[in-house]
């Protein structure tokens, strides 16, 4: 399987790249936010919470940043409104970490005030290790002032893979954090991250494990039947009550399992990505994660839904 996966990876080139939007279409909701809320009412009227992503990372210019902004606060504006079961994600390097943390800190935060504000919640996504510490950093800076009720308006994202995660764990602040956990997409170096299939779903296990016992909120972030089935196992063990967590996995990948979670009561967020940057997204997140672009291939094939 893993071999299939990757000979989808290694054709990308060779995709024209309407071919690559039809495929985009199970896991992009579109090009603007009207398009997005179409998405985001269905999913809620089939039992999952949604987080809007607004597409676009690694801005060089601030005003780009300020755009993004923006465009945030209208996701926000149109959450509350529309009276949506639904959050954001965003990415720091979106809202200008590679030119000024400080600033990067600043756009951030106005994000997460008008969330506060509305009783929402903004989750700041990991990049790759070269962002790791300053977003850390500005998470930690932010759930100070945002943190004071229930999980806090703010929440960060921690990758199984890499090694330094246990530590990171140790190291979150001690109350009302709200955390996801996934595997982990970038290419990273053996010295800074687990390697190999069976390895990184251990390390996910193992991670999970210290997040529950730490008493913190877990976004459960897979599409890993195994990994979900190791998480259920895990909530019964320790006895974690559902609002401590919930299932989170990507638009229009395995619809099936995530039917089978929000049937078993548990509750699940999926992650909708909109924005004119649909065709870098798709191809990145195609580059990145070969087993994210086998799921994908065999729902085209299948004819699933989103």
């Amino acid at each position: 399987m893993q071999i299939i996966n990757r000979l989808v990876v290694t054709t990308l080139p060779l995709v024209p790249r309407f071919l690559v939007g039809r495929i985009a279409r199970r896991y992009v909701a579109g090009v603007n936010l009207d398009e997005a809320v179409v998405k985001v009412r269905d999913l809620n009227q089939k039992g999952a919470m949604v987080t809007l992503d607004l597409l676009g990372e690694s801005v060089s210019k601030l005003d780009q940043a300020e755009e993004a902004v923006a465009e945030y606060l209208r996701i926000l504006d149109r959450i509350r409104d529309d009276k949506l079961d639904a959050n954001v994600s965003l990415k720091p390097t979106q809202l200008g970490l590679l030119i000024d943390e400080a600033a990067c800190q600043e756009n951030i935060a106005k994000v997460v005030a008008r969330a506060a504000e509305d009783g929402n919640f903004v989750r700041i996504d990991m990049e790759d290790r070269s962002t790791t510490d300053a977003t850390l950093r500005i998470f930690r800076n932010l759930h100070r002032k945002f943190g004071d009720d229930a999980h806090g308006h703010v929440g960060v994202v921690l990758q199984a893979y890499m090694r330094r995660t246990l530590a990171d764990i140790a190291a979150l602040p001690g109350e009302r954090v709200n955390v996801r956990l996934c595997k982990g997409i970038y290419v990273e170096p053996r010295a800074d991250a687990w390697k190999g299939y069976e390895t990184v779903r251990l390390a996910f296990l193992s991670a999970l494990e210290k997040l529950f016992r730490q008493g913190i909120y877990v976004g459960i972030a897979t599409h890993d039947e195994y990994l979900a089935c190791g998480a259920i196992d895990l909530i019964d063990r320790l006895e974690i009550p559902r609002e401590r967590y919930e299932f989170q996995m990507l638009l229009g990948v395995d619809t099936g399992l995530r039917d089978i979670l929000i049937q078993g009561g548990h509750r699940l967020r999926v992650y909708v990505p909109y924005g004119r940057d649909w065709y870098e997204y798709s191809t990145r997140r195609l580059r990145e994660n070969p087993e994210v672009a086998g799921h994908v291939m065999r729902a085209v094939l299948r004819g699933d839904p989103t």
